[in-house]
């Protein structure tokens, strides 16, 4: 990639095959001895950080992939055993799930950090449009990839989103129909999308290369925008840039470990944790954050065709800067116009990305097609009138002079650097989960659970409560079929032996067949065996409650949701608050009230509940004081009855918690005492070079 390479082995054996492949030349000039601009800053290492998490995405998919079913009726529950019953699944599935987000941040982050330096510029175009395909690209895989679990956001996102493509004229709706693989989102679209999704990253892969190889050819840009004149102008990749490169690695991943381990579904919706249902369109339909702002030029413009141009527009115009950009100095560190309006490009960003969160009304769709003016007016109006109008300050004569400079722009700290997008970016997720929430509802209390916080574990007395409050008052009519009569007794559960979950399985019987006589029979259960379902099917149980559908309980904790807004949500993220789920349910368990209130009119076999979406809900009062005996001697009342009974629940929906949490601990000691050993090591490897 970079060149000859006059690298040559000392071992015989690597000498042959040098001769005939020289694999290990060609790796030595590109990584090894590849001249490196000495004044690279810490935004170039989120290459290698998109290098890194490109491979980790891969690694685990394939991983995923050999214990995922492609098919519409088992996908779900595929996704949820893949979690509850392979080794460590749940930690692929996290590390899979936030390092989709994970990677759009860094490439957000790569991009603008190209924008205000100029890396687009000649003689890199070649690279930077690379950069674009490699883009595209990730912006299909992450759609493909967010519609695999098969819950209600995966369903309707791709319903949405698929049918855009309707609005091209005259083969649209034969493009749909391709995608769709039929005439409506379904199997043949999951299978489609399977597939899609494991090839691309690939294809990405193979794209990268030809993107660092263009790296190499024409060399790397740096904060100064000047091109090496000598040899003091650059260091060797190795040791220099790459231990820069492997601190910058170690940081990112006590970012990303956050979320692994403490805060997993912090990035996602609650919606996707209810099985996909056709005929139920969730209130908000929402993409991934990393998505939000195209959503919002999409919605911005009335037309549906002129919307869908528009929003592919924004993307596409990215790889027609180096000619939109005509301005003779690079870096907008010397530009102090191109800075300024820069900075603005990024708040009109944020801001798109805000309002594509928001109810596509009044205010919010104004201030949308305002914003998408201005973006587009960045690129194609802005850009070319400062390359004519500004006056650059004087660059450095080398990039030796840069680095030894004792004047010139001062940068932003990184550490106020990286805090500001910080807070812009809970601004913008914050958004996203207040459009999420129920309207019509009032957010429930806070409560505090022995299970929150990076050391929190499960009250085994509360859950063995919250067991005999499901089975003599919830059992009757909801489900519990992710969970087995045997996790009872796994480390982590409610703390019974396993002849006590053997003892327990045997009081349900469980329907199993067909025997010799080709007759299905019922029989005792066993510790392998799942919660039955109180009804045999979904009309059934609708049957029996009024047309209502009990929901299955396995997941419900996780299944709902409420927004907090900002800035409590970028509060949450450093206290780990992700208990929304069990507030919740806990608050709707007690929220029941005899009358409503004045002005209030329920629809017929309704009953009034304060937090439930709307007020009006079908299922009764299901807890009252004395209805459960507890034979510990706790309160026998509905506050407590909710409470265990929703502990119990929330270890339902997420029996490995205890072991996320401990391993979590374990890995951030880790790899704070790695960045730690990696700081020093870099500073003294770079002592030589300053």
């Amino acid at each position: 990639m970079s060149g000859p390479s006059d690298f040559q082995p000392t071992n015989p054996a690597l000498k042959w095959i040098e001769r005939r492949l020289p694999i290990m030349g060609l790796m030595h000039s590109s990584f090894v001895a590849y001249p490196t601009p000495r004044n690279l800053n810490y935004w170039w290492t989120f290459g290698a950080i998109l290098s890194f998490m490109l491979g980790v995405q891969i690694l685990t998919g394939v991983i995923l992939a050999m214990h995922y079913t492609p098919h519409a009726d088992m996908a779900f529950k595929s996704v949820e055993l893949i979690v509850r019953d392979v080794n460590y699944g749940w930690l692929l599935r996290n590390i899979h799930a936030s390092g989709a987000s994970m990677f759009f941040f860094a490439v957000y982050i790569h991009m603008f950090r190209g924008l205000y330096y100029g890396s687009y510029k000649e003689p890199r175009e070649v690279l930077w449009i690379l950069g674009v395909i490699i883009y595209l690209l990730m912006m299909a895989t992450g759609f493909m990839g967010y519609v695999l679990p098969w819950g209600q956001m995966s369903f309707w996102g791709a319903t949405v989103i698929t049918n855009l493509f309707s609005a091209v004229p005259y083969f649209g709706e034969s493009i749909v129909t391709l995608l769709w693989g039929g005439y409506a989102v379904g199997n043949p679209t999951l299978n489609r999308f399977f597939s899609l999704h494991y090839l691309l990253p690939f294809v990405i892969a193979g794209v990268v290369v030809l993107h660092i190889w263009a790296l190499h050819v024409a060399g790397q840009n740096n904060p100064a925008g000047v091109e090496p004149k000598t040899e003091k102008d650059t260091v060797p990749f190795t040791p220099y840039a790459t231990m820069k490169d492997m601190f910058g690695v170690s940081c990112f991943l006590l970012f990303f470990a956050w979320f692994i381990f403490y805060m997993p579904n912090y990035l996602g919706d609650a919606e996707n944790y209810i099985p996909a249902n056709p005929a139920v369109t969730p209130a908000h339909i929402v993409p991934e954050w990393y998505y939000l702002p195209f959503y919002a030029i999409l919605r911005s413009i009335p037309n549906k065709l002129a919307g869908v141009v528009a929003m592919f527009g924004a993307i596409i115009i990215l790889a027609f800067l180096p000619w939109l950009d005509t301005a003779k100095t690079r870096s907008s560190k010397y530009r102090p116009l191109a800075k300024q309006f820069f900075w603005m490009f990024v708040v009109v960003c944020i801001g798109l990305g805000y309002l594509g969160a928001q109810p596509p009304e009044g205010i919010y769709v104004i201030v949308g097609r305002i914003l998408t003016f201005l973006y587009f007016a960045y690129f194609l109006i802005l850009l070319p009138l400062l390359a004519r109008i500004e006056k650059p300050r004087p660059v450095p004569n080398s990039i030796a002079d840069d680095v030894l400079a004792k004047t010139g722009g001062k940068p932003a700290p990184m550490v106020s650097t990286v805090i500001a997008l910080m807070v812009a970016g809970g601004l913008l997720l914050g958004g996203a989960e207040s459009a999420r929430a129920a309207e019509g509802s009032t957010k429930p209390p806070a409560q505090k659970w022995s299970f929150s916080g990076p050391f929190g574990k499960f009250d085994r007395g509360a859950m063995q409560r919250g067991l005999k409050v499901y089975k003599e008052v919830c059992a009757s009519c909801h489900g519990l079929s992710f969970v087995a009569f045997r996790n009872l007794a796994e480390p982590g559960g409610p703390g019974y032996s396993v002849a006590q979950a053997q003892a327990f399985a045997s009081e349900y019987k469980v329907k199993d067949g067909p025997n010799d006589q080709g007759e299905m029979f019922e029989r005792p259960g066993r510790p392998a065996d799942y919660f039955p379902s109180p009804f045999p099917n979904e009309q059934a149980a609708r049957a029996a409650n009024g047309g209502a559908f009990p929901p299955d309980l396995s997941l419900i904790t996780k299944a709902r949701s409420y927004g907090r807004g900002f800035p409590m949500f970028l509060i949450d993220f450093f206290t780990q608050y992700q208990e929304q789920g069990p507030d919740y349910v806990t608050a709707l368990l007690q929220g029941y009230e005899d009358k409503p209130p004045a002005g209030v009119n329920l629809p017929e076999g309704s009953y009034y509940n304060t937090y439930f979406p709307g007020h009006a809900i079908k299922m009764p009062k299901p807890l009252n004081d004395g209805q459960v005996t507890y034979d510990d001697g706790s309160p026998a009342t509905v506050a407590q009855y909710a409470k265990d009974v929703t502990h119990f629940l929330m270890w339902a929906a997420e029996p490995h918690m205890e072991a996320r949490k401990q391993l979590g601990l374990q890995v951030f000691v880790f790899l704070i005492l790695l960045t730690v050993l990696l700081y020093f090591t870099k500073k003294k490897v770079w002592a030589n070079a300053h």
